[in-house]
């Protein structure tokens, strides 16, 4: 499985219909960077002949064999075809596991290197989790074609993402510490949220010419479209970082985002670090301890970062806090508590700090 900066490689070198390959994966969670490196790919392919398109959505009962003669069937036009299939949920289920590891096997047989593929198929899958890239089904897709990972972006890289996006459009933020305020004032706004970030940055493209921008100009047009997630939360707890755990929380009490869930993801997040500070205290290995937990991704990051930060008293308290916020989300009195549940996470976000 590759990253998109190997699809881009890959789509440079197609100097012709013989370099396309017969079969493309998609997989990744972020709507804005999937729908871009497909298009990407399918203006690639349109280039090249493949012209006459045909997509299936998996839902109950869905016909795999469908499928199977779309790779075979010639398009009623002659025209060579692109064919997406969308696996909403990741999991083609045991029909769907056996139909995809079959069709695999046909690709491969079909290949012909002097004339290229016919009919170029896209199967598009949400973020998949270790287990599954490593089933049967999966590898045998990754081995007969491309298997592409689009990755989330991390808040970290936002601001250098805004200003590339920026820079497409011919504009800039101001040089020093004002255009980089400027950069991390739209990522505030727009994080968890990149089509709306997408927007906009264009509507500052048709606001204002192009050249630099003032943090003036860009904090009177930027709208708040921030979405947050109850993952994206605890990472910021992790991290320490207050600023952002309170914008979070804002934003996923005004979304009406469940408390109760909410409480659950902060106090499971807790617990394992708990476990993981006290094992790491004995001598243990940290990074051992993390894969035994599944723990991956920027997490794999802020899990030591906050196991050298937080000392064990804090965290002792910070687990008797979470304790209590359970018991006040139902219903149950809590003295020692803010009135309101959503504050006493704002505490717990400062004992972590």
């Amino acid at each position: 499985m590759v990253k998109v900066d190997a699809l881009q490689t890959h789509l440079k070198s197609l100097g012709s219909g013989t370099d396309i390959l017969p079969l493309y994966v998609f997989s990744g969670d972020e709507p804005l960077l999937m729908m871009e490196a497909m298009d990407q790919l399918r203006a690639a392919a349109k280039k090249l002949g493949f012209t006459d398109r045909e997509v299936f959505v998996q839902e109950r009962g869905f016909d795999w064999g469908a499928l199977m003669n779309a790779g075979q069937t010639m398009s009623l036009f002659g025209d060579k075809r692109w064919v997406e299939l969308r696996i909403p949920t990741g999991k083609p289920g045991r029909d769907g596991a056996d139909a995809l590891k079959q069709f695999a096997a046909q690709i491969a047989s079909q290949q012909d290197g002097a004339n290229g593929p016919d009919t170029v198929v896209c199967i598009v899958l949400p973020r998949l989790d270790g287990k599954t890239k490593t089933s049967g089904w999966f590898s045998a897709l990754d081995d007969a074609g491309m298997a592409i990972q689009v990755d989330t972006l991390d808040r970290g890289h936002l601001p250098s993402w805004i200003a590339g996006r920026l820079k497409k459009q011919s504009q800039e933020v101001e040089a020093g510490p004002e255009g980089q305020r400027a950069l991390e004032f739209i990522a505030d706004q727009v994080e968890g949220n990149l089509i709306a970030a997408h927007q906009e940055i264009l509507k500052l493209g048709l606001l204002y010419p192009e050249g630099k921008l003032t943090e003036e100009q860009i904090r009177s047009s930027i709208l708040k479209v921030a979405r947050y997630n109850v993952f994206e939360l605890t990472e910021a707890m992790l991290a320490g970082d207050l600023p952002r755990l309170n914008r979070m929380l804002d934003g996923l009490k005004g979304e009406g985002e469940p408390l109760v869930l909410i409480l659950w993801s902060v106090t499971e997040e807790l617990r394992l670090l708990s476990k993981l500070k006290a094992a790491s205290d004995a001598g243990e290995s940290v990074q051992q301890l993390m894969r035994a937990n599944r723990i991956w991704g920027n997490k794999e990051r802020l899990y030591p970062a906050a196991i050298r930060r937080v000392q064990p008293l804090k965290l002792r308290r910070a687990m008797q806090l979470v304790a209590g916020l359970d018991r006040q989300s139902k219903g149950l009195h809590a003295a020692e508590l803010p009135a309101d549940p959503w504050d006493g996470l704002r505490l717990l976000g400062n004992l972590l700090r």
